[in-house]
């Protein structure tokens, strides 16, 4: 069985590249904001959290998204489309609605004041996307088949854009920048995480899905893009040069003390290989405790973070869902023999598949997590791709941590609340949280 959970849509163009890019023009003067974007945004249905999106499925399989961090069990073939079937005691779709949108579309074709931005795919697509946000639920939603190709880009490490990641803002639900790739054209031109993003190459994005701000950013290797955001309180305009982004989902180091490092930014398939080559480094450079950074971590497959869990956690369940008549599908290890004092950071963008690794190990006692209250998704839903290359997502189930937990719109709290002083990591990149886990993993020996 090969699963996924979803993970937010890495800003990526169609064609492959070079890593070499032109040097990103810097972050223009900052601009006094007239009005807060963020009040608009919270105008908009659905739940205040990050939403996310993921990469590197083949079509055809039906998919569990684990609230928009995805989980799968294979199903072949695809759902037809046009067959006029339906289940339920009621249809929506009938001579009177059809009527209807007829009528609609030709005022909109008499009367809409930019006849050029009107056709018929665009109307199309937005029937379909207004019937799923009828729902009022952000995690259920129609994708184009431009949209569900971006969707299934490989989980292969290699992304193509400006090297950043997009969600949606906890409080706000406006698009933002939830975590900026070292070394990237994002980076470069001086982009960070938790930028509320404005608008794209001067189209506002405010109340868009990020779907749709990720189209915007995305395009060929050596283009431009222009992204507005907002940073505390303030406009701030940069432009950066797209390329190929090659990077490493894993990556470690030794800290005094014998302390090893490891990061993970996503769980990919190329993620656990990666994992248990830094965990060995580390074992063979003399480690004595881990600490185990999940921070902007915004997911992944199944598959990654199980494998990953069973190199760390005693035997026993990973997480299990349950579905509206409560059948449960359990996701377990075999057990291992991990003896090393854990320390595990989360912050507000570790989400999903990070949480249910940093949840498991919080509920099985073998590690202490230090940080701030981590996202809060704990929804299941289904992806079935259409036979036309569309998609649909339907939510269809809770799911729990290894303690029975369900986390959504609540996030797992940290065994230690530290926030991250901003100002100190400017200054020197003093982190106060990685410091703190210093301290609980030496107390602990």
């Amino acid at each position: 069985m090969n699963e996924e959970i979803n993970k937010e849509m890495p800003l990526s163009g169609e064609e492959q590249g070079s890593l070499e890019t032109p040097q990103s023009q810097p972050v223009t003067a900052a601009q006094e904001a007239p009005q807060d974007p963020r009040t608009r945004a919270k105008k908009k249905k659905g739940l205040g959290k990050v939403r996310v999106f993921i990469l590197g499925m083949a079509a055809g399989f039906m998919l569990l998204l684990i609230a928009g961090q995805l989980l799968y069990p294979i199903r072949t073939g695809a759902v037809q489309t046009g067959t006029g079937q339906r289940s339920g005691p009621q249809s929506a779709v009938g001579s009177g609605t059809i009527s209807k949108l007829k009528l609609l579309e030709q005022c909109i074709y008499d009367y809409y004041y930019e006849p050029e931005d009107v056709t018929p795919e665009k109307l199309e697509a937005g029937m379909y996307k207004g019937l799923m946000n009828s729902l009022g639920d952000p995690y259920t939603e129609y994708y184009t088949q431009e949209e569900y190709k971006s969707l299934m880009e490989e989980t292969t490490g290699v992304y193509k854009g400006i090297g950043a990641y997009i969600g949606l803002d906890n409080d706000t639900n406006a698009p933002v920048f939830t975590s900026i790739m070292p070394g990237t054209p994002a980076e470069k031109a001086g982009l960070r995480a938790g930028d509320i993003i404005c608008a794209v190459n001067g189209k506002d994005t405010l109340t868009m899905e990020t779907a749709e701000v990720a189209s915007l950013v995305k395009g060929e290797e050596g283009t431009d893009v222009e992204i507005k955001v907002m940073r505390d309180g303030q406009y701030v305009t940069v432009t950066a040069t797209r390329a190929t982004i090659n990077v490493p989902t894993v990556t470690s180091k030794m800290l005094p003390d014998n302390i090893g490092y490891i990061q993970i930014t996503e769980f990919d398939d190329v993620t656990p290989a990666q994992f248990e080559e830094n965990l060995a480094q580390m074992k063979k450079e003399g480690m004595t405790s881990l600490i185990l950074d999940l921070r902007n971590n915004p997911g992944g497959t199944v598959t990654a973070v199980t494998q990953i869990a069973s190199g760390i956690l005693p035997e026993g369940l990973v997480f299990y869902m349950e579905d509206k008549d409560g059948r449960k599908d359990e996701y377990k290890c075999p057990g291992a023999d991990f003896e090393y004092p854990v320390a595990v950071l989360v912050n507000e963008y570790s989400a999903s598949a990070a949480e249910i690794l940093a949840g498991a190990i919080q509920d099985a006692g073998i590690g202490k997590l230090i940080g701030t209250q981590t996202y809060g998704k704990g929804i299941v839903q289904n992806l079935y791709p259409l036979d036309d290359g569309s998609a649909l997502k339907i939510t269809i189930a809770d799911y729990y941590t290894r303690g029975g937990r369900n986390i959504h719109k609540v996030g797992i709290e940290p065994d230690y609340i530290v926030e991250l002083d901003a100002e100190k990591y400017e200054k020197d990149e003093t982190d106060t949280q990685l410091e703190k886990a210093k301290e609980v993993l030496l107390n602990a020996e």
